[in-house]
């Protein structure tokens, strides 16, 4: 037996993952045990995690392999602060104690952080992280891959090509020219947290035109044919200063940057859109130029560029590859996954099982699940209503009379996903149908702003029929947008029209039903997908129960949390999460748990207690 341990940790979403002769057993995000989001520390509860669903002790793992190399990030921070200076001085200052603090000593800080030194310790590259984690979990024998994301040592993106139990990069562009950081310098400038705020920009964007896309190519990056390109240095301040743009970018755009939580201008929504537009430009070059290169029909990538569902989507439609697979936790928290399967297949030439034209991701449900014991110690803290099913089926068939009941449901079953999206172990649902569901959920339940679209879920063999989506296309983690198919879709009159094209107040916006599922149609007719198959079977039972009951096979899928917090992983987080939002029932394996009037009652006072513990973001 070979065990790996694959860590990221040190810059956001830090995780931990375990790879036993190559099957991938668990993997998690340390935020989802300290309820930190985006925590950046070293993931101790995701390794305690992951050793206990291995049944493994720290000494008896084989290999640790880490995600990047701490030496070569610091080359080039010290490489960019000299070939700026005087100008980072205090960015340097800042930065440098950092580093000295234990993540450029990483081998003392993980034999200290771990309570024992590795037997063997690996530090992967970065974008070899996200490629492996792309590649080697996919579906495919063979397939190019793109990796895109702000920075990793010194690569932006990487592109390549995996066969069989090998990834092989041959290409790469150097910070600081970087999509992902462009993406990032507008999300700043809109108001929006970088890191964690890009779906909002993402979000934002179809209520804008791309009135500004033509002065981002002209200004800001250089484009090539092949989707090569260059940042023009002197619009942004991220290579050496403490802000993302500067003064010439602002000046660029017309003012300073966005104060967060301060009014959305249109302006803000064409900035949106074109960025947007742009990134999905350089995506589909890129993509163009890569098929060309290697003559592969299937495409994989990763990187925080990769969760953006909407270049996805166009790709999938437009671009020339057969096929695509997106690691579902394409972010820094996959890069622990893809250094433990770097080391399993590329160094120690382990070959890849056959799963059956499959992905070995498991549905990406990954995390911990929760027994009987814990389920009850946990149904004891609550006082309201609570009702126990011995078949799922009957607690499916009830969970669907809720939702069509116009209820709004929080599911907790199984086990927890591994990546930024709720895949129905912990989601809340809701009925698309309702044209109110949309705000209705956003400002009650979910706590943020209510241009923010809600993702779809739908049976995997129903999905042509409700959406503009290929037959033989899938997508299992909701990281494709897909149009709503025209048949659904409902005409509007001139005053509708005109209102969703033009009026500043975006809940009049969200308003207008544009569909026969409203609650999941974005304001250009598309849907951020979720296609459920057998790898989801706990979701697929209520959605099935739901299409039986209304003859519509679509829910809403969002994730159970509300703003400031991350996903919730235990049952006792669920309950309290249940508690302070207008969650109608809470779905908790097999009970059902509802609210009275003193659990409504109390409601008003826990939401309160929750909006002043949390920094909103």
């Amino acid at each position: 037996m070979t065990a790996i341990l694959g860590l990221s940790a040190f810059y956001h979403d830090s995780a931990a993952a375990i790879v036993v002769d190559g099957r991938i057993v668990a993997a998690a995000q340390e935020e989802r045990f300290s309820r930190v989001k985006h925590d950046e520390r070293f993931p101790r509860a995701a390794v305690e995690f992951c050793l206990r669903a291995a049944g493994l002790a720290i000494d008896e793992v084989d290999y640790v392999a880490y995600y990047e190399k701490p030496l070569a990030k610091f080359e080039r921070l010290i490489e960019t602060y000299l070939a700026f200076a005087p100008r980072g001085f205090s960015s340097f200052r800042r930065a440098i104690p950092e580093l000295l603090r234990g993540k450029l000593d990483i081998r003392r800080t993980l034999a200290r952080e771990l309570g024992a030194r590795p037997r063997r310790l690996v530090f992967v590259e970065h974008h070899e992280s996200h490629a492996a984690s792309a590649f080697l979990p996919s579906p495919f024998e063979e397939a190019a891959i793109l990796t895109l994301d702000g920075v990793g040592e010194w690569a932006t993106s990487t592109r390549g090509v995996g066969r069989g139990n090998r990834v092989e990069l041959h290409d790469e562009i150097r910070f600081p020219h970087s999509l992902g950081l462009l993406y990032s310098a507008f999300t700043h400038y809109c108001g929006f947290k970088v890191n964690s705020g890009e779906y909002k920009l993402m979000g934002l964007a179809p209520y804008g035109r791309p009135k500004f896309a033509e002065a981002i190519l002209e200004k800001l990056i250089a484009v090539d044919a092949d989707g090569g390109f260059r940042l023009d240095l002197d619009y942004f301040d991220f290579p050496h200063g403490l802000r993302m743009t500067s003064r010439r970018f602002d000046a660029l755009f017309g003012g300073p940057p966005r104060r967060p939580e301060s009014r959305l201008e249109q302006r803000h929504m064409d900035l949106a859109a074109s960025i947007q537009a742009v990134t999905e430009e350089v995506v589909l070059r890129i993509a163009r130029s890569l098929h060309a290169e290697t003559g592969v029909e299937n495409l994989v990538m990763a990187g925080g560029v990769a969760l953006n569902c909407v270049a996805n989507g166009r790709l999938l439609r437009e671009g020339p590859f057969r096929s695509i697979w997106v690691q579902p936790a394409a972010g820094d928290a996959g890069g622990a996954l893809g250094a433990a399967l770097f080391v399993a297949h590329g160094l120690l030439d382990r070959p890849r099982p056959d799963r059956g034209g499959l992905d070995a991701m498991a549905g990406a449900l990954l995390g911990p699940a929760f027994g009987p014991a814990e389920i009850n110690a946990a149904l004891a803290g609550w006082a309201g209503p609570v009702r126990r099913f011995g078949e799922r089926s009957e607690r499916d068939r009830e969970a669907a009379r809720l939702l069509d009941e116009g209820q709004i449901v929080a599911v907790f079953q199984g086990r927890m996903e591994f990546g930024p999206r709720a895949l129905g172990a912990r989601s809340i649902l809701g009925d698309p149908r309702a044209p109110e569901m949309q705000s209705r959920m956003n400002l009650e339940i979910k706590f943020r702003e209510s241009f923010r679209p809600f993702a779809p879920c739908v049976l995997a063999e129903r999905a042509g029929d409700w959406f503009d989506f290929p037959e033989t296309a899938s997508s299992p983690y909701m990281l494709v947008t897909a149009p709503v198919h025209e048949k659904r879709r409902i005409a509007l009159g001139a005053d509708d029209a005109r209102t969703l094209a033009e009026d500043p107040d975006l809940i009049r916006r969200v308003n207008i039903p544009r569909s026969t599922i409203p609650a999941v149609t974005h304001v250009d007719q598309s849907a951020r997908l979720q296609t459920v198959d057998a790898r989801s079977p706990d979701l697929r039972g209520i959605l099935e129960a739901f299409e039986a009951r209304t003859g519509c096979p679509v829910l809403i899928n969002t994730s159970f949390n509300v703003r400031g917090e991350p996903i919730v992983c235990t049952p006792e987080q669920a309950i309290r999460g249940f508690a302070a939002t207008g969650i109608d029932a809470l779905v908790l394996e097999d009970a059902i748990l509802e609210k009275d009037s003193a659990a409504r009652a109390n409601e008003k006072r826990l939401r309160g207690e929750h909006l002043a513990r949390y920094e909103l973001d």
